[in-house]
Parts: C-alpha cells; sequence; structure tokens
C-alpha cells in the first residue's frame, strides 16, 4: 500500500525532545526507588544527619558565637544545603548513561536527553528536600527569615549548575577512564567537606588560609548565599561571578569531550566496566 511520509517540522522535535527528557527524568527518579516518597525522604534523612552532626560538632567545640548573628542551624543548613545539590547534580551527571549504553540504540535517545534529564531530576529533588525540610523547621522549632529568598534560590540553582559542569568533565573522562572517573568524583565529594567552606564564615578566617578556600566555586557559592540569607553578614571575599565562569568553563570543557568520546564509541567498553 501507498503512504505518504510527512517530515516533522522544527517545532514538532523540540516539543518531542522535551517529551523524552520529561520521560526520562521520571524514570530516572523512580530507578533509585520505586516510591517516589521514600526516595525524597532518604535524601532528606541524608540532610538532616548532615545537619545534626555538624550542629553536635559545633555545640562540642564551643564555635557557635563565633559565626554570624542570627539563626544558628539555618547557618549550617544554608552550606549543607548547596554541598548536597553540587554533590547530588555532579554524581547524577557522572552516572548519566554513555554513549555505549543500550539505551543510546534506540533511535530517539541521546547523551545529551540523559545528561539533560539526570541534572534536572537531581535538581528536582533537591528544592523539593530544601523546601520540605526548611517546612519543618519553621512549623516545628523555629520561624525562617530569610534577608533575599531569590539570592539565595539564584546561589542554590548556582551550586547545582557548578555541578553539572565538574561532573560533565569526570563524565567525559569515564568512558575512557572509568576506575579514574568514578575513585575522582568520589574524592572531590569527600574534599568538599572541608574545601567547600561551609564550616566557617570566609570574613573570620586569616588570609593565609582564605587563600587555600577561594579556588573552589563552592567556596564562593556558599559565602554569597549567606550574604543572602543573612542581614548582618556582607561577604568581603567572595562573589558569584568566579563560580558561574569557572563553571561554564568546564561544561564547555565536558561538552567537547564527550562529542569528542561519542564519535569514537564502541560498545566493547562497557566489557571494562
Amino acid at each position: 500500500m501507498f503512504r505518504v511520509e510527512t517530515r516533522p517540522s522544527k517545532i514538532s522535535r523540540i516539543v518531542g525532545i522535551f517529551e523524552l527528557i520529561y520521560h526520562v527524568t521520571v524514570h530516572g527518579l523512580r530507578k533509585s526507588h520505586a516510591n517516589a516518597l521514600m526516595g525524597l525522604f532518604i535524601n532528606m534523612l541524608q540532610t538532616m544527619i548532615l545537619v545534626a552532626v555538624f550542629y553536635v560538632m559545633y555545640s562540642v567545640l564551643g564555635l557557635r558565637g563565633s559565626l554570624i548573628r542570627g539563626d544558628f542551624l539555618l547557618f549550617i543548613m544554608s552550606g549543607i544545603f548547596l554541598y548536597m545539590t553540587q554533590t547530588k547534580s555532579m554524581a547524577a551527571i557522572v552516572g548519566a548513561d554513555g554513549p555505549a549504553s543500550p539505551m543510546m540504540q534506540h533511535a530517539p535517545m541521546s547523551t545529551f536527553v540523559s545528561i539533560v534529564a539526570n541534572s534536572l531530576g537531581a535538581l528536582y529533588i533537591q528544592i523539593l528536600s530544601v523546601a520540605v525540610v526548611l517546612y519543618i523547621y519553621h512549623i516545628a522549632f523555629k520561624p525562617v527569615e530569610i534577608y533575599s529568598m531569590s539570592g539565595v534560590f539564584f546561589m542554590l540553582l548556582m551550586a547545582w549548575y557548578s555541578g553539572i559542569g565538574i561532573g560533565m568533565v569526570f563524565y567525559a573522562l569515564k568512558p575512557w577512564f572509568p576506575q579514574f572517573a568514578t575513585v575522582g568524583s568520589t574524592i572531590y565529594t569527600r574534599a568538599n567537606m572541608v574545601a567547600s567552606g561551609k564550616m566557617f564564615v570566609a570574613n573570620t578566617v586569616p588570609f593565609n588560609v582564605l587563600v587555600l578556600f577561594t579556588w573552589n566555586p563552592l567556596f564562593h557559592i556558599i559565602d554569597q548565599a549567606r550574604g543572602f540569607a543573612f542581614i548582618n553578614y556582607n561577604p568581603h571575599f567572595s562573589n558569584w561571578v568566579y563560580p558561574l565562569i569557572v563553571s561554564t568553563v568546564l561544561l564547555v570543557i565536558g561538552f567537547m569531550g564527550e562529542s569528542y568520546t561519542r564519535k569514537h564509541a564502541s560498545l566493547s567498553w562497557d566489557a571494562r566496566r
């Protein structure tokens, strides 16, 4: 039988890509746990455990009085939230399906779709976790007062964006050096427990110590977020432009490496993992 083949328009293709990204995002969210609420609860539990650990540590060491004037727990949560956002987004990118994945054998699927879907899934979980934890703290313990909500949310997006940029570099290296990419991303995550500067206030740190942290984009993001969150704190040794530039450069390098890797992809790479 004869049939008329129609070529989809550019708009229909764009809509199809967005629909595919949506379905892959939902699949990624449900892949970690069959129950979406349980997955959210696990992510919230990880955040609350870190907050509790740092709260006990500060209380034991007697450092509460040397920090920002304001809500002590909000100070801790501001660092933990942004650290978790960058860590989760980076892990989501590193764990995205690569060019040799069986999913890439399906025509609409691509590595770009997998990267975007995983990054959006990580952002969704983190925003939901932050909102729920702050709401519980607001109604159960103490009203949450944030000086500039829009500024803090922008820093949350910056932490997510920086995690994508760093994750893209490891993602591009993963097919060539799978063990190095996995171990390297883990080492970076562990090092950021200290190097992110979430345990102290940048304005109170001596300059010879401060130079050890200013290379880290997350350090600038956390310090700027606290400037937006607390009316009594004005960050002098950080800015949000630096992490934006560094993250963009890393993102471009990562996509260039991913493009080169995709052109030389081999199905035999999966056997090395």
